[in-house]
């Protein structure tokens, strides 16, 4: 590695006794199925949208900020959680986000109007922001090297099937049920994880007298708020007619963040940083991140891109088109535990490479399969493939980015990498949907039909995707295996 940032002193791993053993599993489960039950929730706005127009009597900008105000929420307290980790108990700070979520989802359920419902999804973003990086500082701390592929593969689960399955869920409902019960499905299903931890969840961690710098709080909530926001309003618009504030957002966000990490540069001279970015010495960690954000915007991608595709061009309905995703979100989930077994046998380059070519073959496969005319089993094809693809990438880029580190900074990158995620997905949907507005509106002027239109800029938007994903075939093969994993490959590194 590089510095004396990895050594194994600092990596070094008690083996715990049958007892802590158990309670360390029964911890890490409820975090599991708690992460999941969250997490499902972000993505089951976005099909909901015409159906709060109406109900609600609300324009499709207001509608948005549902989803808007959701992330922007995220970006402010994700980076926040790497104090809060260091700072608190586990059980307190489960106790917190899931009592925010719980508390949010029940008032969204019960919102009379958009301005509560609004409020609703601030409260539940602000549970779910901490819900992950909980979730992976503690398997990271608590579980032994030589499994923590395995629990990754579980982590894996919550990360990709949970944001592909929630659109399928919230089609099925809102099929046959009003809006509300979105949030009534959920309700009761976080309130015994709620109940649960409760019961099971104790203090696994020992927490230090971190401090924390208020200026760095501002700044990150300004910066990353800022860029999420900007990328937000441009994926929007669509390309089309992007307001002015939207590149003011982006550009006083980008600009704010540069000072938030000359602020971290200084503060974690004395370990006193809100996010420390030495994480980014580690090399192995620097490169994973580059392949989760390729990663989150190829996801992504294939959430928004394939249902438009579907609706707007092959004239599926909502439910049909989140039925045919479906398939490809299960097997995520399928896959998830033998990827995380064969990351503690063979390490993960050797899953990271064909996973990363499987993705960038099926999304330049979609680049230029794609028209009025494409058989809706191809599209069932290719998602199941990239989600293949996809099931071979998250386990072990899990494993390899922060098994790099040492313990004292886990909680720092489990908040870069989720906070990553929030900035990628919103990045990846500004310039995939604004590059489908810009292209499939060149088409109409030139004289093309809206369904060939909209069609030849969902091409262009995979163009970009194939394009990106190719670069993190190049990525995976720099990847190492982390110091501390057993297997063959250890001697090397």
């Amino acid at each position: 590695m590089t510095d004396e940032l990895v050594t194994r002193e600092d990596r070094a791993v008690d083996a715990p006794d049958p007892e802590i053993a158990r309670r360390n599993t029964a911890v890490i489960w409820v975090l599991i199925v708690a992460a999941f039950v969250v997490i499902l929730n972000e993505t089951v706005m976005g099909v909901a949208i015409p159906h709060l127009m109406e109900d609600l009597g609300i324009t499709a900008i207001a509608a948005q900020w549902l989803t808007t105000a959701f992330l922007l929420t995220m970006s402010v307290v994700i980076p926040v959680t790497g104090f809060l980790l260091r700072r608190f108990h586990t059980r307190p700070i489960f106790l917190s986000a899931m009592s925010l979520f719980v508390g949010g989802t029940l008032i969204a359920a019960l919102a009379p109007g958009f301005e509560v419902l609004l409020v609703a999804r601030v409260v539940q973003a602000s549970g779910t922001a901490i819900m992950l990086p909980l979730l992976i500082t503690t398997v990271m701390q608590l579980e032994p090297p030589e499994t923590r592929g395995r629990r990754m593969g579980s982590i894996s689960v919550v990360i990709a099937v949970a944001p592909a399955i929630g659109p399928t869920m919230s089609g099925l409902i809102l099929s046959v049920l009003p809006w509300r019960f979105m949030f009534v499905f959920v309700l009761p299903i976080a309130a015994t994880v709620l109940a649960l931890g409760w019961r099971l969840m104790r203090n696994v961690t020992e927490p230090s007298d971190a401090p924390l710098d208020v200026l760095s709080v501002v700044l990150a909530a300004l910066g990353f708020g800022g860029v999420v926001l900007g990328l937000s309003r441009i994926g929007e618009a669509g390309g089309d007619g992007v307001p002015t504030s939207a590149f003011a957002s982006l550009g006083v966000g980008v600009g704010v963040l540069a000072l938030f990490v000359w602020r971290q540069i200084v503060l974690q001279r004395i370990d006193d940083a809100l996010l420390d970015l030495r994480t980014f010495r580690v090399p192995t960690f620097a490169v994973s991140i580059v392949m989760f954000v390729i990663l989150m915007m190829s996801l992504f991608g294939m959430i928004i891109l394939l249902p438009l595709f579907m609706q707007g061009v092959l004239g599926l309905s909502v439910l049909q088109s989140g039925l045919l995703l479906l398939p490809g979100g299960l097997l995520m989930g399928l896959c998830a535990p033998a990827v995380g077994r064969a990351v503690d046998r063979i390490g993960p380059r050797p899953l990271l490479i064909p996973g990363a070519a499987l993705v960038a073959g099926v999304l330049w496969t979609l680049s230029f399969l794609l028209s009025e005319t494409t058989p809706w089993w191809a599209l069932l094809a290719c998602h199941v493939v990239l989600s293949a693809g996809l099931a071979l990438m998250f386990t072990p880029l899990f494993a390899a980015s922060l098994g790099s580190l040492p313990p004292r900074l886990y909680a720092y990158g489990s908040a870069t990498v989720s906070t990553i995620q929030q900035v990628a997905g919103a990045a990846g949907t500004a310039l995939f949907v604004s590059t489908m507005a810009a292209v499939a509106a060149s088409q109409e002027a030139a004289g093309a039909a809206e369904a060939a239109a909209q069609a030849s800029g969902i091409r262009a938007a995979y163009l970009i995707a194939a394009i990106l994903a190719s670069g993190a075939v190049v990525a995976a093969c720099f990847i190492q295996r982390p110091l501390d994993a057993p297997g063959p490959e250890h001697a090397g590194h």
